[in-house]
């Protein structure tokens, strides 16, 4: 807990079984903590060194812990000095980079990165370094990069907007479903393809990245800055963002209750994964349903639009907003009404 302000996991045992204490010898520390004595008294003159600790001027052996108030306080105001100053030579080489990249060298618009770790590594860091936009096509192979945790949602906290397109297959992956819904939870707009040409992240429209290989040889992406080949890049992107379908996951409403006049958030997400080309058995199971009660929800909507087919329940949605072209405000999404209901 305390490593923030630089205490190792040894040195915050000592100094919390010190406060515990009150003040203690170091055999007597040793003893409590499972150490060697030799490695106590080293620890206690780093924390001596750290204004946490100090030898009693009565009693010879003997140490004191100083006031987690006054001790700890200090510690974390040089932290937050530290880390000011750090952000302070962060904006100035931002800065300088940024002048230095308004001219840059052709050699300097591509980058080549090989090796799986330096890949993924790379990737996250184009994803995360965006400041306004994140854009990222998602191929089933790669379905393992849709989201960061904690980074991303620290991400849409700062108001960065993301916009990701998947293929069908990640629906049918085993935690496919579960990490679009988190995704969806963060406001990010998910929307869905058939087939997407490449995996893709394009970060502000300043740098992308695609992959060089697929499935042969050693892992290999290439990383492009400001250029006409970023700019057909994201005119790939936009295209594909067009003609996908938005997808609306994560509103269901508990039990089924057919009394209900229109579609619950279940019959939605039902709606949503059967555009998006999802057989019923695949939406049963992506959203832990019984295979009869998905049949039995749509036969409803059915009956609720007065039609025969799944194709007229499709373009009916579609005409009474169940389902949109469009996504809707807050990472709501939905599915598309043009597609056929299989």
């Amino acid at each position: 807990m305390l490593s923030a302000i630089g205490l190792d996991e040894v040195q915050e045992s000592v100094y919390r079984a010190l406060v515990g204490l009150g003040a203690a010898e170091a055999g007597d520390l040793a003893h409590r903590l499972a150490l060697a004595e030799e490695e106590a008294v080293r620890t206690l003159r780093r924390l001596e060194r750290q204004g946490l600790a100090a030898q009693s001027s009565t009693r010879p052996g003997r140490w004191v812990a100083a006031p987690p108030a006054v001790a700890l306080g200090a510690l974390l105001t040089r932290q937050r000095h530290e880390l000011e100053r750090a952000e302070l030579a962060a904006a100035l080489l931002a800065e300088e980079y940024r002048a230095e990249a308004a001219e840059p060298a052709v050699h300097d618009l591509i980058e080549v990165v090989t090796g799986a770790s330096a890949v993924a590594h790379r990737f996250l860091q184009v994803r995360l370094g965006a400041s306004e936009e994140v854009c990222t096509l998602v191929t089933g192979a790669s379905a393992s990069g849709l989201g960061v945790g904690n980074e991303l949602e620290q991400q849409a906290a700062r108001g960065v907007r993301h916009r990701m397109v998947i293929e069908r297959e990640v629906l049918s992956g085993p935690s496919g479903v579960t990490e679009l819904v988190t995704a969806l939870g963060r406001d990010e707009q998910v929307r869905v393809v058939g087939r997407v040409p490449a995996q893709l992240v394009v970060a502000d429209r300043a740098v992308g990245m695609v992959p060089l290989t697929r499935r042969a040889g050693e892992p290999a992406a290439l990383v492009v800055r400001a250029s006409g080949l970023l700019e057909s890049l994201t005119g790939l992107f936009e295209g594909v963002w067009r003609e996908a379908l938005p997808l609306r996951l994560g509103t269901g409403s508990g039990p089924y209750e057919s009394e209900q006049d229109g579609p619950d958030g279940t019959d939605l997400e039902i709606l949503s994964l059967l555009l998006a080309g999802l057989t019923d058995a695949s939406v049963a199971k992506q959203l832990d349903l019984g295979l009869r009660t998905v049949q039995r929800r749509v036969k409803r909507l059915m009956e609720l639009t007065g039609v025969t087919t799944r194709l007229q329940l499709g373009w009916h949605a579609y005409e009474l907003g169940w389902v949109s072209r469009e996504d809707r405000p807050g990472g709501e999404c939905a599915g598309a009404g043009r597609a056929d209901l299989h």
